[in-house]
């Protein structure tokens, strides 16, 4: 029975990330619509879980949100060997 819970929320939690990724747009309409209605109804901290962050800088939909940090180059060195 704990193996059925398990597997059905990491086939839950894997079909929301899909759709998260592949559709960006209709994810974010979902997400801030169910927000809404659960601030309606007056679950507050859900709704706050569930609002989406706002999409910055490229706005083209590719899903890159606010808590996305920037990706740091690193400088490659050479190898001396002696």
């Amino acid at each position: 029975m704990v193996e059925l819970l398990i597997v059905t929320g990491l086939v839950i939690w894997s079909a929301i990330f899909v759709f998260k990724k592949v559709f960006p747009k209709s994810a974010y309409t979902v997400f801030m619509k169910l927000s809404q209605f659960c601030r309606r109804k007056g679950w507050v901290r859900l709704a706050d879980w569930l609002q989406p962050a706002m999409v910055m800088g490229c706005g083209g939909g590719c899903g890159c949100s606010t808590d996305d940090a920037p990706a740091k180059k690193t400088e490659v060195q050479a190898v001396k060997w002696k």
